[in-house]
């Protein structure tokens, strides 16, 4: 089963490293790269399973309690996917050096505590929002100017899901599920609809203290969907909208119905045995 956090997830040998590294805009506040047009931009890469000495000498002191906690190959998956993130950030948005990027979180939307909601650039100052998952060795990362954005990420296994579908879908879904001809579309159409309601989610900053089974995700429509989920202090309606990345994935994207604009998928560099 599909693992879930609270709200969202906060290269070298082994990981991917990002087109462009050592450029920097010139704009403090990271927002140049995406001019007038609402744009969302997705950047997605493969980590590897061995530490990269490189990746962790740009993570903070939490990230690093993070690494040391796991086991392999899931320490040096984070460690990459986590440095990617900063990395990027600091080539392509906000400029200086990836180490010093501070994160945070904003205050749950239900609850007001700081702990737990969406995350968010302490420092430099900006006004980007951005969205982090990873699954398996997979990370997807998101970042826009245009107010809130949420990504998912889910490997396909091929293990089956237990009791999942029933405790995850509406009953509109699970119809589109039973439907199914073939255990591999049943993986497909069950991993489309988490994904989908798993990026609405870490884009409102509550994760699964929503009632998933009250979330419809149109898992039976194709292209962009209109996704309605309302909490205290965000937007009422969403953009949804799956991500082809390559085979043994399914990924999804949710953002502002209200502010349009493009996506532009970055790919890194694949990385190396």
């Amino acid at each position: 089963m599909p693992r879930t956090p609270p709200a969202a997830d906060a290269p070298g040998r082994g990981a991917a490293r990002p087109v462009g590294r050592g450029r920097s805009p010139s704009v403090r506040d990271g927002t140049a790269r995406f001019g007038r047009g609402n744009a969302v931009h997705v950047w997605h890469g493969r980590a590897g399973d061995l530490p990269d000495p490189a990746d962790l000498a740009v993570l903070d002191v939490t990230e690093l309690s993070t690494f040391r906690r796991r086991g392999a190959p899931f320490a040096a998956r984070y460690a990459g996917a986590h440095a990617a993130v900063r990395r990027i950030l600091a080539d392509h948005y906000l400029g200086g050096p990836p180490a010093a990027i501070r994160f945070g979180r904003h205050p749950c939307p239900r609850c007001g505590d700081p702990l737990h909601g969406r995350p968010r650039i302490v420092a430099p100052a900006t006004r980007l929002d951005f969205s982090l998952s990873h699954s398996g060795p997979y990370w997807l990362l998101a970042v826009t100017a245009a107010g809130q954005v949420g990504v998912d990420i889910e490997q396909h296994t091929g293990r089956g899901f237990g009791d999942a579908p029933r405790i995850a879908l509406s009953d509109g879904e699970l119809g589109v599920l039973g439907r199914a001809g073939s255990e591999r579309e049943y993986e497909e159409v069950f991993l489309r609809a988490w994904t989908r309601k798993e990026a609405v989610l870490k884009a409102v900053g509550v994760g699964i203290v929503a009632d998933l089974r009250r979330l419809d995700a149109l898992t039976g429509a194709h292209g962009p969907v209109r996704v309605d989920h309302k909490e205290p202090g965000s937007p009422g309606g969403w953009t949804v909208e799956d991500l082809i990345l390559g085979p043994g994935r399914s990924a999804a994207l949710a953002r502002e119905y209200a502010r349009p604009g493009p996506l532009v998928l970055h790919p890194t560099t694949p990385p190396t045995p």
